[in-house]
């Protein structure tokens, strides 16, 4: 954490990373396929890209995140309980349960997609996401096993105490999950 109580950013990412070279979706901005990419170069250019928002609920709790230090972007901010990206020839039906299986430990968990939207952060790293995000939401109770190398921290919250949250610290959160969060309560 820095001086200002805030946390800091992660240093670039490592080019040897595996992952780093998954191949994302390319899309236009009515979310149709142009291409493909390796994720880290995506990602350093910009462009816009697939990708999902897993919000996964325990009657009125919802199962938050909070992002491992190491990862490319956004370490150690809270969010919505996964977020990743299909990879090229992948729906994203294949892709939410096999990300929330690697992410959180967690097989079973029968997701329905509610909505879409499209945003832009750039972060200081020299990273941007710019995203054709898909909000899913799912019902799902027990206490995931996350990998730590994406996962540092995780608890189950009542809905209400993350939209106060949100209204009070936005930047304890990531880019995305103001946006994201409506979607999913409004597609409960």
């Amino acid at each position: 954490m820095g001086a200002s109580g805030r946390v800091t950013e992660a240093p670039t990412p490592v080019t040897g990373d595996p992952a780093a070279r998954d191949q994302l979706i390319l899309v236009d901005l009515a979310d149709r396929q142009v291409g493909t990419g390796e994720k880290l170069d995506v990602h350093l250019r910009g462009q816009l890209h697939r990708a999902f928002s897993v919000f996964l609920f325990d009657g009125d709790r919802l199962l938050m995140q909070r992002r491992a230090l190491g990862k490319y972007h956004s370490g150690g901010l809270w969010t919505n309980t996964c977020c990743s990206h299909p990879r090229a020839g992948e729906g994203l039906e294949e892709a939410v349960p096999r990300r929330l299986a690697q992410e959180l430990g967690i097989a079973g968990a029968e997701c329905r997609e509610v909505g879409a939207f499209c945003y832009r952060a750039a972060f200081a790293n020299g990273i941007t996401e710019f995203e054709w995000d898909h909000v899913f939401v799912g019902e799902w109770a027990g206490a995931p096993d996350p990998d730590p190398a994406e996962v540092m921290g995780w608890r189950w919250m009542d809905v209400v105490e993350v939209e106060e949250w949100l209204l009070a610290r936005p930047q304890e959160l990531t880019a995305w999950f103001p946006t994201a969060l409506p979607i999913a309560l409004a597609g409960r």
